[in-house]
């Protein structure tokens, strides 16, 4: 049986969600297939969404501690049990209101696995399916690593299901998750864990400032979480009661628990794409500024796309997408073009790390002239008063005022970068904005920027 939809979306995570209820609110008809038995996507599910209710335990634990001696004389503890439960009651009814939001809206919901068959045929099951377009949105999955043993690291969703935390917990590569959840488990697990972070590259966080990252690698070691680069991994064993991790270097790391933080790969092995033309990349398919694909009828959004992989990115590229073919439904032919010149990035460690734009190195390498305000181990009342030692910032600007870049270690990291993210987009200049934040709510880490512009404007 072949049916037909204006869009057929593959995906049901925020990517998808975003492109179908946007299509589906300027009249096409959409289809929406999925085949986990959980459909939501991994932001709600296992992502960005879950980790925060354990980000907020930690926050609130570390916040704690650092005030002890300074008002605080009993800090937190927390009950790695509790928020799990909370974050789980939480997801349990994610899946059922989407599915439901989705049929009220009217999008025809598809349960089952998607391939192309053609270029214009998706088959799902016994149903052929034959939209005029097609939004790809499968997301993302671990990173598989060549690595003998790897079978025995557990994945960050499975972490997130432990009943307690163990320890001694190493995490494989260090990128977003592997910092994000050693912090979680250094205020979060039993007294005295340790977390030890590997990575094989030179240095982690290979997108983010190098100054930056060594400054919350500083932060990070007095929380008990030591991280290790240049590291190759030889063998991953167990060994009773737990791992032992061994390296090409010699070195030897044992472990009660071993998690993989080494990134994630595009989830699109099983969709056929060569029988529909769609060139992929190693990040992913290839799509152009329309974020179309090599084959102009599909499109792809979100993690399986080879851009960055970020949840409001995602959105951004759904709603880009979702455009471009309403657009060309409407006879239209200008398109709307990806920006990701100001795409906000937020570790949420504590401190948090925070940047948009471009990093001091990027800019050295491109032979761009810019001006820096930068200062570390901030003392500024706002940071005493919480005890906060490793706060710092930097500001990156070109010779005519347009902001170029901006980083912030601070605990509120995501306040403060959202601001010179809207500078950005809206093409305020550092003076601009010097004279826009003498206003803001004082005292506040935000009210904090007036003095971090100062030394660009006087």
């Amino acid at each position: 049986m072949t049916e037909k939809h204006d869009v057929l979306v593959i995906g049901s995570g925020t990517a998808g969600q975003t492109a179908a209820y946007a299509l589906n609110r300027n009249g096409l008809k959409v289809g929406m297939v999925e085949h986990s038995d959980r459909p939501g996507g991994t932001c709600a599910l296992s992502g960005c969404q879950a980790k925060k209710w354990f980000y907020e335990g930690t926050e609130t634990v570390a916040r704690s501690r650092h005030l002890a001696g300074i008002g605080i004389t009993s800090p937190a503890l927390a009950s790695w049990l509790q928020l799990r439960d909370a974050k789980n009651r939480f997801t349990a009814r994610v899946s059922a209101n989407m599915v439901d939001g989705l049929e009220k809206a009217g999008i025809d919901f598809i349960r089952g696995h998607a391939r192309f068959t053609d270029p214009r045929t998706v088959a799902v099951g016994r149903r052929r399916l034959t939209p005029r377009y097609i939004v790809l949105a499968t997301g993302a999955v671990p990173m598989p690593l060549p690595i003998p043993g790897a079978a025995s690291m557990i994945t960050s969703s499975e972490f997130m299901e432990l009943d307690r935390l163990p320890p001694r917990i190493v995490f494989i590569g260090g990128g977003f998750i592997s910092f994000e959840f050693a912090h979680f488990a250094a205020r979060l697990g039993p007294a005295g864990t340790h977390c030890t972070i590997l990575e094989a590259a030179a240095r982690p966080l290979m997108s983010f400032d190098d100054e930056m990252v060594s400054l919350l690698a500083t932060a990070s070691a007095a929380a008990n979480i030591d991280l290790h680069c240049d590291i190759n991994i030889s063998a991953i064993e167990r060994k009773d009661p737990g791992f032992v991790i061994t390296t090409q270097q010699g070195h030897r790391f044992e472990a009660d628990l071993v998690v993989h933080g080494a990134g994630r790969s595009a989830d699109i092995d099983d969709l056929d794409l060569d029988r529909a033309g769609i060139e992929r990349l190693r990040g992913g398919i290839r799509v152009s500024e329309t974020m179309a694909t090599t084959n102009p009828r599909v499109y792809a959004v979100g993690d399986c796309a080879a851009t960055a992989q970020l949840a409001r990115v995602a959105d951004a590229e759904a709603q880009v997408a979702a455009a471009n073919i309403i657009g060309k439904q409407n006879g239209d032919q200008r398109q709307m073009i990806m920006d990701y010149s100001a795409v906000p990035s937020v570790l949420f460690t504590y401190p948090q790390y925070g940047m948009v734009g471009a990093t001091e190195s990027a800019l050295k390498h491109r032979g761009v002239a810019y001006k820096k305000s930068a200062a570390k181990d901030l003392s500024w009342p706002t940071y005493r008063r919480v005890g906060l030692k490793s706060a710092a910032y930097k500001i990156l600007v070109g010779e005519n005022g347009d902001i170029l870049g901006a980083h912030f270690l601070s605990d509120n990291a995501a306040g403060l970068i959202n601001t010179f993210t809207l500078a950005m987009v809206n093409r305020i200049s550092v003076q601009d904005l010097y004279q826009q934040s003498i206003l803001t709510p004082y005292p506040s880490r935000e009210s904090d920027i007036i003095y971090m512009l100062h030394p660009l404007v006087s």
